[in-house]
């Protein structure tokens, strides 16, 4: 087939999408989206992407009036999210009987939230095409910049929510990712996007192959460079420090029941005293892993049972950490309740411990509660978590000081370390996590996926443990070194990898550069108008 027959079709295709009107033109949006999120985790189809984003522009293309930028996005967006974060519904079938009204919400309503982000974006995008007259790559330009603008904003404001980002579908593919390392994962999207963008050029008043290769020739560059950086290192381990994973595997429905109780907490015992406990460092547990509060106070007598029940997991001049709630009482007798971490020692004292900062709202806490109907109540807590103070610094008995990331909290690129008025520089992250109430689906593989990133991007390894997985080691470039398998209970014995030899750019200076690049693009876009390739 001919380079002109190719064009011919791809301009009779594109037509197709400029053309399209009203019901058409908001279902093949919505197509579009579906079809972008198979280049996500878990799935990683990322060649969908080269189809999906230039459907999109050519959608735009055809419209002329904001509202229809607007529309087109906001479709495009619910297309997009729908499928990938169906399984936060699954939370509510824990106790369905409670939580059923949500349901709509959890399904439609985010996604819908996160496409009037997206339908904004695109009014934007579109406001900027028609008034500069982009066509070509310059055009493909504006739509990875609105796009970045929009992912940033929504990892952002209200609290934030930066999942699935589109720069995680290069989680499998390392070389790529190690652009994270001097962007951050939104840098990393902005890329994706451009190059994904280009294609786009392949019609409309002066198709060129050039924008499309030119996209393709910068990527198989970033993963020369990735190849290159990873060269020889993050291979060798901590001396003297073997930790133990356990996940326990505890079904949700069945972690909180009273009569089930004591029979979890002896389950977690018996897999951490399995056969070569006496060869690890440090046993670790996951979110809310004990079932009963627990204090930070070592004198409470009250708990003092427990801790010494506790100590029997912790290996000789190692530790136990674990996560669990905590009960904290004022003076006047208010209570207030804390998701958290602690480290207990072999003598059962807690030596440090630490609160999640980062709360899931409607899940941990309710937002905006004097507006919400009487009795209704967070999700994974009868009464509102009150947030800890973080991130930061971790000491630990044996081990290079960490940082502690409860659950959710480690989505968010650039708040997962302490600030520089820290004692020391973790040398790990350290996430504990209960997936447990989103079961067998695309959730817990994607929350793994987004954790690994933060590895690459802060240059040190992560340790993630997981009720029911999926829990493991990634080392500074984002390998896996060991991991165990959504739905098993089981333990994983792992020496901790050593960091990256040096501090990777993005953990210096965090999103300053991605405004570097992103002003970098804006300010040739704009000098590039009406011209292409």
């Amino acid at each position: 087939m001919t380079d002109h027959a190719v064009s011919s079709r791809i301009d009779r295709l594109a037509a197709r999408f400029v053309m399209a009107r009203g019901r058409a033109r908001l279902g093949l949006a919505a197509l579009a989206g579906a079809l972008a999120t198979l280049a996500l985790p878990p799935a990683h189809l990322l060649p969908l992407l080269w189809l999906a984003v230039p459907a999109l522009i050519w959608l735009l293309r055809g419209s002329s009036r904001k509202r229809d930028d607007f529309a087109i996005g906001f479709a495009f967006a619910v297309g997009h999210h729908v499928p990938g974060l169906y399984w936060i519904s699954a939370a509510l079938f824990t106790d369905i009987g409670r939580f059923w009204f949500m349901l709509p919400f959890a399904l439609l309503g985010l996604p819908a939230l996160l496409g009037l982000f997206l339908g904004a974006g695109m009014v934007a995008h579109g406001w900027v095409r028609r008034r500069l007259g982009l066509i070509g790559w310059a055009e493909a330009a504006c739509l990875a910049l609105a796009w970045t603008a929009v992912e940033y904003l929504r990892g952002h404001l209200f609290t934030g929510f930066p999942w699935n980002l589109i720069g995680y579908g290069w989680v499998p593919v390392l070389p790529v990712l190690q652009t994270v390392s001097v962007t951050g994962i939104y840098g990393l999207s902005l890329v994706t996007m451009l190059a994904a963008a280009l294609p786009a050029a392949l019609s409309g008043p002066k198709p060129s192959w050039r924008p499309a290769l030119a996209g393709l020739l910068a990527l198989a560059l970033l993963a020369g460079w990735g190849g290159w950086r990873m060269t020889g290192q993050g291979l060798g381990t901590v001396e003297n420090v073997t930790l133990r994973l356990v996940q326990p595997n505890i079904p949700q429905t069945l972690k909180w029941r009273e009569e089930q109780k004591l029979a979890n907490l002896r389950h977690l015992m018996d897999l951490s005293r399995a056969p070569g406990h006496d060869r690890v460092t440090h046993v670790i547990w996951p979110e809310t892993a004990v079932p009963y509060w627990m204090s930070s106070d070592n004198d409470d007598a009250g708990q003092r049972p427990l801790l010494d029940y506790l100590a029997d997991a912790a290996p000789p001049g190692g530790a136990l950490i674990t996560g669990g709630n905590r009960l904290d009482s004022d003076g006047d007798g208010n209570q207030s309740y804390f998701n958290s971490l602690f480290v207990v020692t072999g003598d059962g004292r807690v030596t440090a411990s630490f609160d999640k900062f980062h709360l899931v709202p409607f899940g941990e806490y309710l937002p905006l509660r004097g507006l919400l109907p009487k009795g209704m109540t967070a999700v994974a807590a009868g009464a509102d978590f009150s947030p800890g103070d973080g991130p930061r610094s971790l000491t630990l008995p044996g081990a290079p000081p960490a940082s502690p990331l409860i659950c959710y909290e480690v989505i968010f690129p650039g708040a997962v370390m302490p600030g520089a008025g820290d004692a020391a520089r973790p040398q790990w992250l350290l996430n504990l996590t209960n997936d447990a109430w989103y079961g067998h689906t695309a959730g817990p593989y994607q929350h793994f996926a987004i954790t690994s990133v933060r590895a690459v991007e802060e240059g040190i390894p992560l340790v993630r443990v997981a009720n029911t997985g999926i829990s493991g080691v990634v080392d500074a470039f984002g390998r896996i070194r060991g991991s165990i398998p959504l739905g098993q209970g089981s333990i994983l014995d792992i020496a901790l990898p050593e960091g990256a030899d040096s501090v990777p750019l993005y953990a210096h200076y965090g999103d300053a550069i991605l405004a570097i690049v992103w002003l970098g693009v804006l300010l040739t876009t704009i000098l590039s108008r009406r011209r292409t390739l």
